[in-house]
Parts: C-alpha cells; structure tokens; sequence
C-alpha cells in the first residue's frame, strides 16, 4: 500500500510540474497610449499622425469626423488613414475603451501587416482582422449582417446572443485575446465570440467573406495594432497590451 501511494504521488506531483511548464508566459501589461502623446503611434503608411484628422482629447484618442477636419493652407481636405502601433505583436491579450458618435462605425485592427495593407489602394487603410465599432442602432452596416456589428469579427463572426453594448456616447471595453491561432472577443466583461485558425468553422466563413481573395491573409503573423478611420468620430482611451509567450 505504501508503494501504492508513493507512486501515486510521483505521478500527480510529475504532471503538476509538466502542467506548470506548459502554462503559457504572460508580461505584465504595456501602456500603449499615454493619455497625452501619440508615442508609440505613426499613421499607416506614414512616419507621422496624419494631421487634423487624430487629436488628442480628455485623455483620449479622437479619430475626428472627416467632415470635422480643417482643410489644409491652400484650401485642399487633409488626408486622413489609419492609425498603427510602431511596435507589432504576435501573441497577447490587449484591452482598451472605445466610444462612438450617434451613427459612427470604426474599428480595432490586429494581424496588420503594413506591407501587405499599403500594396492596394487604400494605401492607408489597414488590412488584418477587426473587432467591429459601430452604432448598431443608427449606422446602416448593422442592417447587413450580425458579423458587421459592434464586437464582431468583421465580415467572418458576429458576436453572441450575450452581448451587451452600452449606449452611444458611453465608453465600452473591448478585450481581444489571440494566441497561437486562437481568438476572443470580449464587450463589457462579456466574450462574444472565439475563433480557431485553419478550422472548418473558420475556413466556411473565410472562404465567403471580403477577404477571401487576400493571400496569405488569415496567416497568424507579427502584426500592428490599428485604430481605423472610418471618417466618422470616435474616441480611445486606456489602451494596454500584454503579450503572452507560449
């Protein structure tokens, strides 16, 4: 019975130990907006904040209404794009807060590739997966599928029966987990949905949404983290990124 038990005990403490090592490393969150400067920001395709069109307001990040946005000296309309990390991630969970105007549609983009983005027109608008921004009440994207509206994967999955969106001019938190091929959603403490690269579920919707044609697209990869302009305002505050090491 003693041996019985010794061995026993070898064999949980062993696979206690061989769980721990194949826990996943996770840092401790990054500050990625510090309230005040765009550090760690550029526009997409640039090596600056496209002006007018990003300020920053009440410790916020604006993307201002491009009907907003002041013309440039000779009377032309400043040209707005995208707004990107300079750093890229791979693995990580990154949390932020997010708000629109009445009508507004935007999003957070994430598996950017910047060459991949600016090798078609528009140059300045990132290409990768994007948690979905939307008033679903008032913009018309909402009227053209659950998986356009606020806190989907765009164009490939809507969010679940659970979601609860705050109203517009409230902040929401949005929280994106991807690891190793696997993604979350989370709206308001809430996940909304999951998905797994190279699945069959994922393939089905792959193969009929807008980015089918894309190669190499749903490659998981080294990528920036992307605010979009979607000419519309909306507003980014307490943005934090913590990576995780397999």
């Amino acid at each position: 019975m003693k041996t019985f038990h010794l061995v026993l005990t070898t064999v949980v403490m062993l696979a206690a130990c061989q769980a721990q090592e194949e826990q996943p490393e996770i840092d401790e969150w990054t500050t990625l907006f510090d309230g005040e400067t765009f550090a760690g920001w550029r526009g997409l395709g640039r090596d600056s904040i496209p002006v007018g069109h990003w300020i920053i307001e009440d410790g916020a990040i604006r993307k201002v209404a491009s009907g907003d946005v002041a013309t440039a000296a000779d009377g032309q309309p400043l040209e707005g794009g995208d707004l990107m990390t300079v750093d890229t991630y791979r693995d990580f969970e990154l949390v932020l807060e997010w708000k629109v105007a009445p009508g507004a549609n935007s999003g957070i983009k994430y598996n950017v590739a910047e060459d991949m983005s600016t090798a078609s027109p528009p140059i300045h608008a990132a290409l990768g997966f994007e948690y979905q921004i939307l008033d679903d009440a008032l913009h018309p994207d909402a009227q053209n599928g659950p998986n356009r509206t606020a806190g989907a994967l765009y164009d490939l999955f809507p969010p679940g029966s659970g979601k609860q969106l705050h109203p517009v001019g409230e902040f929401n938190e949005a929280r994106i987990v991807f690891q190793n091929g696997h993604g979350e959603h989370w709206l308001n403490g809430v996940k909304v949905l999951q998905f797994d690269l190279g699945s069959v579920v994922f393939d089905s919707a792959f193969a009929v949404s807008k980015y089918a044609p894309i190669p190499d697209f749903a490659e998981q990869r080294e990528g920036h983290i992307v605010l979009q302009d979607h000419g519309d305002d909306v507003w980014f505050r307490n943005i934090k990124i913590r990576e995780i090491t397999p």
